[in-house]
């Protein structure tokens, strides 16, 4: 079965909220959305206090080459913009606003069906995702239009479809799969045609099965669109290690995945895409996991970006009493949140609670050279070699050593 070639890991899985339905959070009465929520440049407020807006209006235009629009989740009046906490305690402009109703801008397609007919060509598709504000919902919340402008000495021969979620606990891509097929299948199509490939592989891990199930039978339907099942190993869904499980291409050290004619985009993004593109629909939504192993009930939630983290965790029953911290994200690469009246931003994947004893720190010990720090290393690395350096500041040495081509 198809894996990377170095290392891995394989942690508890922890998928407690896999067979939980997607469920749509009710709209909040106030929300807090942050002017920028991408990698680049920041976006220019085009509202001021005071107006009012509707569901899908720009509210911060992307002035830069990467940088992304950023558009109203909600109808209401803009109360103020000031400075807001993010999850991690840093402070960012956002827009404050009251929420009054659910009335959508003229144009976007809120309706359920399908639209399967892709009209638009590549140059028009890539404006549209521009347009739309979407980016990459895999983490880095990097301008997905930005991606899809090929150098002309490059070219794309493999779209690759990061449908790995090999973090434990979170669930939300599994239920994308499994409920919404049939868009991130029209969605990978419109990619495809933005990129002028014609072969997709999907990847996906062979512990969701009625994923690959589900997803293979329906990508009969779509010529040159192909589901692969990986080996169950961490970290499958890093971009490197992904390309080579799945084309057996190796990205040089320090090059972009185009240096071997992969552009690589999460399963989030392929849905992002369908709406954006299809349904004329901005990124103002994403699908998150509430999860941990002490929590009421493990959810997958569809929740408006801007909405407060302190709001869903009420909507989902309050923290255990047990509680010792809470992650966005996975326990591998995750952040600590810090701040629960943060709002949500695009790329929001869970709000993971983990226990007082979880979360305990343990104390260092010296290391005893067993070794299976390098053998664990995905990128044929010597970490305790990269530890020491780093902590007697070798920073140059430690960069000698391919330190930079770490991925956690």
């Amino acid at each position: 079965m198809n894996t990377f070639r170095l290392g891995g890991v394989h942690p508890e899985e922890n998928k407690l909220a896999s067979k939980s339905n997607i469920e749509k959070l009710p709209l909040p009465d106030k929300a807090v959305v942050f002017v920028s929520q991408h990698l680049g440049a920041p976006s220019v407020p085009v509202v001021q206090k005071g107006d009012k807006v509707k569901v899908g209006q720009l509210l911060a235009k992307a002035e830069a080459f990467i940088c992304a629009n950023t558009h109203s989740p909600y109808s209401g009046t803009i109360t103020k913009i000031d400075l807001a906490t993010d999850f991690n305690g840093y402070k960012k402009p956002a827009f404050y606003i009251d929420v009054e109703g659910d009335e959508w801008e003229e144009g976007i397609d809120t309706s359920d069906s399908i639209i399967r007919e892709i009209t638009l060509d590549s140059k028009q598709i890539v404006e549209r995702i521009k347009d739309r504000g979407v980016v990459g919902l895999g983490g880095a919340a990097f301008p997905t239009h930005v991606k899809y402008m090929i150098p002309q000495d490059k070219k794309a021969e493999y779209l690759i479809i990061n449908a790995v979620e090999c973090e434990p606990y979170l669930t939300s891509d599994n239920r994308v799969l499994l409920e919404k097929a049939e868009e991130v299948l029209i969605g990978i199509e419109v990619m495809k045609r933005a990129l002028g490939v014609a072969c997709a592989l999907i990847g996906i891990e062979n512990n969701k099965p009625e994923a690959i199930s589900h997803m293979s039978e329906l990508a009969k339907n779509y010529k040159g669109t192909k589901v692969v099942a990986l080996k169950t190993k961490y970290p499958q869904g890093a971009e490197k290690q992904l390309i080579y499980a799945l084309t057996g291409r190796e990205v040089p050290s320090g090059k972009l995945p185009i240096e071997v004619g992969c552009v690589v985009n999460n399963v989030g993004t392929a849905l992002a895409i369908y709406y954006a593109v299809q349904k004329n629909m901005p990124l103002i939504d994403n699908i998150l996991t509430f999860t941990g192993k002490s929590v009421k009930q493990n959810r997958n939630l569809q929740v408006r970006v801007g909405t407060s983290l302190q709001y869903i965790v009420d909507y989902c029953g309050g923290l255990p009493e047990d509680t010792g911290k809470l992650v966005n994200g996975g326990p591998m690469m995750g952040k600590a949140i810090v701040d629960l009246t943060a709002p949500t931003v695009k790329t929001t994947s869970s709000i993971l609670v983990v226990s007082n004893k979880e979360s305990m720190r343990k104390e260092e010990t010296n290391c005893l050279r067993c070794g299976k720090c390098v053998s664990a290393c995905p990128m044929g690395l010597e970490p305790i070699l990269l530890f020491n350096l780093a902590k007697q500041d070798r920073w140059e040495d430690a960069e000698k050593e391919c330190a930079m081509d770490c991925i956690e």
